[in-house]
């Protein structure tokens, strides 16, 4: 690794001031994906501006009945969080799907919502990869791609984000919260990540400079009946080669509401509203599920190598839905 500085911050504004003086600087929460990139020579910055002790270690209910996640808030945490687990079961499930208990108990929200993708090409600094070094190509599509983007790629890049977290965010309607220089601001999770197009390494809508304070989940009935559900290569903890965030309310016998997001297909998590339309009203069954999954995946483009995504999430969101409406006529 090469030199650099450090510096604990005791204040949002501290923090923020840091990387306006320094743009080079990085923050440092639980360091779970940056510290290994630092090793790796993927991330080289001259100071570590250490945010742990901010005091954005909460959550909190909103006024209108949603949650507040602080941004230092440890997935450990997250996940344990009674009223998380009431009320918004899936987002838990997630957090515990993602990681070994260690690596839950250093990871923050707010560097979880940052973490790079995983891509084997990203990750080598001798092989080019547009996201890492603007200009350099793209192996990926040529070359192993088996986990990569099924939606929303482009001949730029064809990388997974690998967030497990945030799928399930992205299915509640999240906003982001964070502060700049110039004062804070929001993002809905729909807009916080920027879609690859031909700038890939532009990976999120954030100014520069911003530190995540945290993010907000708005009140939501349908949430409570919620189920996030992974699939991976190895039973052990690893990164999904497809995921499904679920949430479902079933009335007579027909769909009242739903939420729907895909992970592992895209890079970033990738909120399913065409299936989310053939959802509203229709009768809550195998063949309804079957017809919301195959309105989104019509705008698939998978490569060679990755085609079996189509049919493991078609087969994902069937299940999950599937169990979620038993449960909801139980």
């Amino acid at each position: 690794m090469r030199e650099f500085g450090y510096q604990r911050v005791l204040d949002v504004s501290g923090a923020v001031a840091q990387l306006a003086a320094d743009p080079q600087a990085r923050f440092l929460g639980g360091g779970t994906n940056l510290v290994d990139l630092m090793k790796t020579g993927v991330e080289r910055p001259a100071l570590l501006v250490d945010v742990t002790r901010l005091p954005l270690g909460e959550v909190e209910r909103t006024e209108d009945g949603g949650l507040r996640i602080g941004a230092t808030v440890t997935n450990s945490d997250l996940a344990a969080h009674p009223e998380v687990r009431r009320d918004y079961p899936a987002l838990a499930q997630a957090v515990l799907a993602g990681a070994s208990g260690q690596l839950r108990n250093m990871a923050t929200v707010g560097g979880n919502l940052l973490q790079r993708t995983r891509c084997g090409y990203f990750a080598d600094v001798s092989q080019p990869c547009n996201k890492r070094s603007p200009g350099t190509g793209c192996p990926a599509i040529e070359g192993e791609h088996h986990n990569h983007a099924i939606l929303g790629a482009s001949h730029h890049c064809v990388a997974v984000h690998p967030s497990d977290m945030g799928v399930a965010l992205a299915a509640f309607d999240a906003v982001v919260q964070y502060e700049t220089a110039d004062g804070p601001g929001r993002l809905p999770m729909t807009e916080f990540y920027t879609p690859v197009g031909d700038t890939p390494h532009l990976e999120t809508a954030l100014p520069s400079g911003a530190l995540i304070t945290g993010v907000t989940l708005p009140p939501a009935a349908v949430a409570a009946n919620s189920r996030y559900r992974k699939v991976r290569e190895r039973a052990s903890y690893a990164f999904a080669i497809g995921s499904v965030a679920a949430a479902l309310d079933v009335r007579d016998g027909a769909v009242h509401d739903a939420r729907l997001a895909f992970g592992a297909v895209a890079s970033r998590p990738w909120r399913a509203r065409a299936a989310e339309r053939v959802l509203a009203g229709a009768p809550a069954t195998a063949e309804t599920f079957a017809a919301a999954a195959e309105a989104e995946l019509t705008a698939a483009e998978p490569l060679p190598q990755n085609g079996y995504k189509v049919g493991l999430i078609r087969n994902l969101v069937v299940a999950v839905l599937t169990e979620l409406s038993e449960e909801a006529a139980r």
